[in-house]
């Protein structure tokens, strides 16, 4: 169980420093999430070698498979911030706050980290390694379930609703896809990493 539960540790460690308003500042956030990123993909590796054979395959429909979740899910959060911002007047400011992020960032440089480092990595360990390892070691739903939850509670030191909400849904989409498909893991892959793309610099909702 450690083998799940230290790695747990350091990731919400890892968020606590990047989106805590105590630690936020110390460095460029962009490079701190590369940095969690690069420190998350090779605990993946260390941990579960084996992964890449297993569940990773790039072929036309993984990709294509990829891509269109990644639509799909760009329209869920299209709707889903109208309706917000109809329901709760902090909804609207608090997505402000998560977009300011990115401001005087070079829009190419984000797209590439975005694309080839920060969601692939984000993908392969949270659902490759962490929700893999738990439905090993539970069940697949219950694997589902606490992955689910702990990937949207380490957003928790934003403080920000809108965005542990957000990191709610995706995870539950993301996840119940790889519950139900887990040797799709390539396409979630391209779909988180196209995602991000997407809603943080080619069209932000």
């Amino acid at each position: 169980m450690k083998r799940i539960i230290i790695p747990l540790l350091i990731a919400a460690f890892l968020w606590f420093f990047m989106f805590s308003p105590w630690t936020s500042g110390i460095f460029n956030f962009w490079t701190a999430m590369s940095f969690s990123a690069v420190i998350l993909m090779n605990m993946s590796f260390a941990l579960r070698p084996q992964w890449w054979v297993e569940d990773v395959k790039f072929d036309w429909k993984n990709i294509a498979g990829g891509v269109a979740l990644s639509v799909v899910l760009w329209g869920i959060f299209w709707i889903g911030d109208k309706a917000s911002a109809w329901l709760f007047d902090f909804a609207r400011p608090q997505v402000e706050l998560i977009y300011g992020m990115k401001t005087g960032e070079n829009p190419w440089l984000l797209s590439i980290l975005l694309l080839i480092l920060i969601g692939p990595a984000e993908e392969i360990f949270w659902r490759g390694y962490v929700q893999n390892a738990l439905s090993k070691r539970w069940n697949s739903n219950t694997g589902f379930i606490v992955t689910t939850l702990v990937y949207a509670l380490v957003h928790i030191w934003s403080f920000n609703f809108m965005l542990v909400m957000a990191a709610l849904v995706v995870g539950a989409i993301w996840g119940l896809a790889y519950r139900l498909y887990p040797q799709k893991l390539g396409a979630l892959i391209v779909s988180h990493a196209v995602w991000d793309v997407a809603v943080f610099v080619l069209f932000p909702i």
